[in-house]
């Protein structure tokens, strides 16, 4: 009841420009952080959590809408609380293996070199280079799913790099030259998982301004609104459900992949294993390394853990495997999700060899990623102290990405980035 009048609040309002909503659908957690936009940065003023129901979630996508619906608004209603306003405009995060982020070149041959090069021209290069990253999606995702009819929607798209007759260029506006060749990240999901996001936004009564593909929202946090960034790394999103990795290089986005193994898969082995319920797997993996556990109990967990670890650290040695694009991987690999919060998954990735072929070239740090390392996102409430909440922040900067974009700058990233957002 109480749901129905905050709803009902929402609708009949006039979205306030000066807020945007995060909304992270996760498969344990749905968290939302409401934010304040103050010029190109944004303040945290609300910040809610709350649990899903083990059905809820698969693999990272939406299984029950109703269930989702009702967590979504104990978690709103609870930043809305905090923040003491109602926010209407949000962006919502989509993972799970069927979303595809893959990077494309277009190499793109001028009619006439001698012309200055202009954005209608940039637009009908950009235009070129999605067409094509839609074909290889939709194979992908054809391919996995055995539908050849499986319709699939741009999520993401961002510039990489773009170089005119071989040099590297930042603003190729102006530049003569005869070949252009345009690297453009693009994330695409099927249109059921779409769907079921624009459905949970209705009966939240919130305006959908953007979904994201997960990985693409926490590079957007570590990258902020800095086009000339040279941040390279690896980034790390263990969820409940899936993995999600994507790869930066000197700010830009080289690709993003996920695997469906996450948290929830190291609970489960531990069910099966120890012979216990799911509640009670999830706390004894939750206290893992607590002094209280008996040694016997510890050893039982440590080895049910082991299990799903050697699986886990294969899913990530052949997502990186997949980047056969780069000539090297960055040496940083940066980890966030509640997944990441289990000490023996850190460890492994820190002090084991799996990435010895791979083309590193030399052995990765580890480390989460903090929220004071997200750029231009202050957090008003003191709630936000670990890195389970980096997602949502990622959310809030592809909110204000699409809502006011960077319209004072002359950089051709933000404006082809501009032309991008949908």
């Amino acid at each position: 009841m109480v749901f129905n009048k905050l709803r009902a609040a929402r609708k009949n309002h006039e979205p306030n420009e000066d807020y945007i909503v995060g909304l992270d659908i996760g498969t344990e957690f749905v968290k939302v952080l409401i934010a304040r936009v103050d010029g190109e940065k944004l303040e945290i003023v609300g910040v809610g959590r709350a649990r899903q129901d083990v059905s809820d979630m698969h693999s990272g996508a939406i299984a029950d809408i109703a269930g989702v619906v009702h967590n979504c608004e104990e978690a709103l209603a609870e930043a809305e609380d905090q923040a003491g306003l109602q926010a209407k405009r949000a962006v919502i995060g989509i993972a799970g293996e069927l979303v595809k982020g893959l990077t494309n070149t277009i190499k793109y041959r001028r009619p006439q070199p001698d012309k200055p090069l202009d954005v209608a021209e940039m637009e009908f290069i950009i235009e070129k280079v999605q067409e094509r990253a839609q074909g290889k999606a939709q194979k992908e995702i054809a391919l996995e799913t055995g539908n050849d009819e499986v319709e699939v929607k741009l999520v993401n798209s961002a510039l990489v790099s773009i170089h005119i007759d071989g040099y590297k260029v930042s603003n190729p506006i102006g530049f003569q030259g005869r070949d252009v060749a345009v690297q453009i990240y693009t994330a695409f999901a099927p249109m059921v998982h779409i769907g079921a996001l624009e459905h949970v936004a209705e009966d939240l009564a919130l305006e959908l301004v953007a979904v994201a593909a997960e990985p693409f929202a926490v590079s957007r946090s570590v990258l902020g609104t800095d086009s000339n960034s040279n941040f390279t790394a690896i980034l790390a999103d263990v969820g409940g459900g899936t993995t999600d990795i994507a790869v930066v290089n000197d700010g830009g986005v080289e690709g993003t992949r996920m695997f469906g193994i996450g948290g929830r898969s190291f609970t489960r082995t531990i069910m099966s294993e120890m012979d216990l319920n799911y509640s009670d797997a999830e706390k004894l993996k939750m206290h893992y390394g607590h002094e209280q556990i008996k040694p016997a109990v510890k050893k039982q967990l440590g080895d049910a853990i082991e299990k799903t670890l050697e699986v886990w650290i294969d899913g990530v040695e052949l997502a990186l495997s997949e980047f056969d694009s780069v000539d090297h991987l960055p040496n940083r690999i940066l980890l966030c999700g509640g997944g990441a919060s289990l000490d023996p998954l850190v460890a492994a990735l820190s002090e084991r060899d799996w990435y010895k072929n791979l083309p590193f070239t030399k052995k990765p740090t580890v480390h989460h990623i903090k929220p004071s390392e997200v750029m231009g996102i202050t957090d008003t409430t003191g709630t936000i102290d670990d890195h389970t909440f980096i997602t949502a922040m990622g959310l809030l900067r592809v909110g204000y990405d699409t809502i006011v974009g960077t319209s004072d700058s002359d950089t051709i990233k933000d404006k082809v980035n501009r032309l991008l957002r949908i």
